[in-house]
């Protein structure tokens, strides 16, 4: 059996569906799950990464473990995930955790622990997601608008549905254990090329406006921890080499090329109209 937390979100349900279909028996942990949230035959538990030691429920009789990086106690975590008889845990960490350490010492703190766990792991840091485009889905759906800052800086954003891909892949296959894997699409893409594909899916024309940092900054400072907002605002601006390159981890795992965004817009059009 295999634990998934995050289970609601965009990497986790993709995951939850994929392992489910596969036939592998899954526990789907999130905060305020119900068994309406996933597929029969997947026992929803609701917990919270905050809290190890209420996930002892959820952890008893797994094999393997599908961890984000959230609440402040990974060893914990792992400690709880021990004890209940896990073997395998997978790390869903974020690309900034190796190109920018300082803003990003969280995830640090949890691959550390990770790596120091005594289970098999396997790490993926996660580039920037296609599903950040849902910040726009209120402006376009009612002013065919969307706004961003640095319009044409590209950067090789990847469809959720291909990290869940590869991480069901880590979590079924032994060959993994160890690695530390860096998710990216297929080809960097600009934020006002993200827009125009969306518009193409849509059929219809959306206008692309340009942010000031300090808009964008206001902005997201709202939901995020100001030194996660100077990490990806550094990002998006001024992206190193390492930060612009296609990875070829997810197509080695995979055995395919990660989708395009273009792509994704496709799938994803009724959340814009």
């Amino acid at each position: 059996m295999i634990v998934v937390t995050g289970a609601t979100g965009n990497v986790g349900r993709a995951l939850v569906r994929m392992l489910t279909d596969a036939g592998v028996p899954v526990t789907a942990v999130a905060r305020h799950i119900t068994d309406a949230d996933m597929p029969p035959g997947v026992r929803a538990t609701a917990a919270d990464l905050a809290e190890p030691a209420g996930l002892r429920v959820a952890f008893d009789g797994a094999e393997a473990l599908f961890l984000l990086v959230a609440g402040d106690d990974p060893h914990g975590i792992l400690e709880v995930a021990k004890t209940a008889g896990v073997r395998k845990v997978v790390l869903l960490s974020s690309q900034g955790a190796g190109t920018r350490p300082k803003a990003y010492r969280h995830p640090l703190l949890f691959e550390a622990a990770v790596r120091e766990s005594g289970l098999d792991w396997t790490v993926l840091r996660s580039g920037g997601m296609d599903t950040n485009a849902l910040a726009w889905a209120e402006s376009i759906r009612t002013r065919r608008e969307a706004a961003a800052p640095f319009g044409d800086v590209g950067l090789p954003f990847i469809d959720p549905a291909d990290v869940a891909a590869v991480a069901a892949a880590v979590l079924r296959e032994d060959a993994h254990a160890g690695a530390t894997y860096t998710l990216t699409g297929p080809a960097p893409t600009t934020p006002r090329e993200r827009a125009t594909a969306i518009a193409a899916a849509l059929g219809e024309p959306v206008r692309f406006t340009e942010q000031t940092r300090e808009e964008a900054h206001t902005l997201m400072a709202r939901f995020m921890p100001l030194p996660v907002v100077e990490g990806t605002l550094a990002i998006l601006g001024g992206p190193t080499e390492e930060e612009q390159r296609v990875s070829p981890d997810a197509e080695r795992v995979l055995g395919r090329a990660a989708g395009t965004f273009a792509v994704w817009a496709e799938r994803n059009a009724a959340a814009f109209r």
